[in-house]
């Protein structure tokens, strides 16, 4: 579901020219209204496109002041309810309120590894790049070629 600012928290960054969800969103769905022209909120962030929401919560986690939240399916809230997280400097605080008042909170580490430590090719062998060249090789980590003949190929 489609995130939306609660303009009662956004402060729009302090005035900056680039809000933090403005710098996170990945379809560029976040704007901040300077002169309230587009919202009647002047200086608070909106989500222009709502439909377009990718889900990916980055400006829910980044937002400063909590100000953003998401509609989120009754298959995974129940009705209600509400989730927010709180990113912090080595974990992410989710937390869960019912609507019987209820509150669950569940904490995550950002990182499991110090930050640049993180080798992506790790347990991976080295593999020829020239095959990838090949018309019958799709790269598979270099554990075998990919038999084209199930593609329809081959």
């Amino acid at each position: 579901m489609p995130t939306f600012v609660r303009t009662d928290k956004c402060d729009g960054c302090k005035g900056r020219d680039k809000t933090a969800c403005m710098y996170i969103c990945p379809h560029d769905l976040m704007k901040l209204d300077k002169d309230g022209s587009d919202t009647g909120h002047a200086m608070k962030a909106w989500n222009q496109e709502p439909e377009q929401c990718w889900e990916c919560y980055a400006c829910v986690k980044v937002c400063p002041h909590q100000a953003i939240e998401c509609r989120h399916y009754a298959d995974i809230v129940p009705l209600g309810a509400s989730v927010q997280p709180l990113r912090g400097t080595d974990s992410i605080m989710w937390t869960i309120k019912f609507r019987n008042g209820n509150m669950k909170r569940f904490k995550f580490p950002i990182r499991t590894t110090p930050e640049g430590s993180a080798d992506p090719r790790a347990g991976i062998s080295d593999f020829d790049k020239s095959k990838l060249e090949a018309p019958d090789y799709l790269f598979n980590d270099d554990l075998h070629a990919c038999d084209m003949s199930q593609f329809g190929q081959g």
